[in-house]
C-alpha cells in the first residue's frame, strides 16, 4: 500500500523515490494519462519517443506534447508507462497509471482523526 496526504491546498500527494531522489507526486484525477515528470528525471527513466499528442486542458487550453515510453519505479516494481516531461520539480500521476489500484482520498480537515489521507492499494 502507498500512503500519502491531502495537503493544505486540498491536493492529494504521495511521496515517491525515483533514482534515489524523493519527489512529491500529485494524484490528478482529472488527468487520464500516466505521468508528467520533471525534466531532471529524463536520464533516469529510459525514455523512448512514442508520438506527439494534442491534449485539451482546463478552460479550453490545447497543448501539444511529446509522449515517451518510460520505465518508472512504482509500488516496488518498475512499470512501463507513458510520460511527458516538463520544467518543474514535481510528478503528476494520472488515472491510467492507477489501473489495478483502489484509490482512497479522504478530504477530512486537518483537525479530524483521518487528517486528509491518501491510500493506494493494489487490487490482487
Amino acid at each position: 500500500m502507498i500512503s500519502g496526504v491531502v495537503d493544505r491546498t486540498g491536493t492529494p500527494v504521495i511521496r515517491l523515490v525515483v533514482a534515489g531522489f524523493a519527489y512529491d507526486a500529485v494524484i490528478d484525477t482529472g488527468f487520464n494519462g500516466d505521468l508528467e515528470l520533471p525534466e531532471t528525471l529524463r536520464k533516469y527513466v529510459n525514455p523512448r519517443f512514442e508520438f506527439q499528442a494534442i491534449s485539451q486542458l482546463a478552460a479550453g487550453v490545447t497543448v501539444e506534447d511529446d509522449i515517451y515510453s518510460v520505465d518508472f519505479p512504482f509500488d516496488g516494481n518498475v512499470m512501463r508507462a507513458e510520460a511527458t516531461f516538463v520544467d518543474g520539480g514535481g510528478i503528476l500521476i494520472g488515472t491510467r497509471l492507477l489501473r489495478g489500484y483502489r484509490l482512497l482520498i479522504d478530504f477530512s480537515p486537518p483537525d479530524s482523526p483521518s487528517q486528509g489521507r491518501v491510500q493506494l492499494q493494489r487490487i490482487e
